[in-house]
């Protein structure tokens, strides 16, 4: 098991296990209940983590991980390349076609024998 990200809060934290999880990397929450002790203990050690159960599974979900929390830092429009439809620039996904924004695509796929809808072994 390797620890990949430490989030403020247990919603967070969950948010990022099941982005994850919906790639096929199977992931835990660590110290999901630990915040009541906060104040007792240094808060930043209260704080859930997340880690991921196969050690090879580590470059991609920190990949992955990087992609989600990214913030949008232009205020540039955009166009979908699958069916050319506008985009103001705080959208990721295509409204119309759900495509992903070019520069939000996830940055690999799932290993081979990885799929990303079974969680299982």
């Amino acid at each position: 098991m390797k620890r990949v990200y430490s989030a403020a809060d247990v919603a967070a934290a969950g948010f990022i296990q099941g982005v994850l999880e919906s790639e096929g990397i199977r992931a835990y929450v660590k110290h999901a209940l630990l915040c009541g002790a906060a104040g007792e203990l240094p808060p930043t050690e209260c704080w859930p983590e997340i880690w991921v159960m196969e050690d090879d599974d580590e470059a991609r979900a920190l990949e992955i991980i990087d992609a989600v929390t990214m913030t949008v830092t232009d205020s540039e429009n955009w166009t979908c390349q699958r069916c050319s439809e506008p985009m103001e620039a705080q959208f990721t996904q295509c409204w119309n076609c759900g495509a992903q924004r070019p520069d939000r695509e996830w940055p690999s796929s799932p290993p081979p024998g990885k799929d990303p809808g079974s969680l299982k072994g």
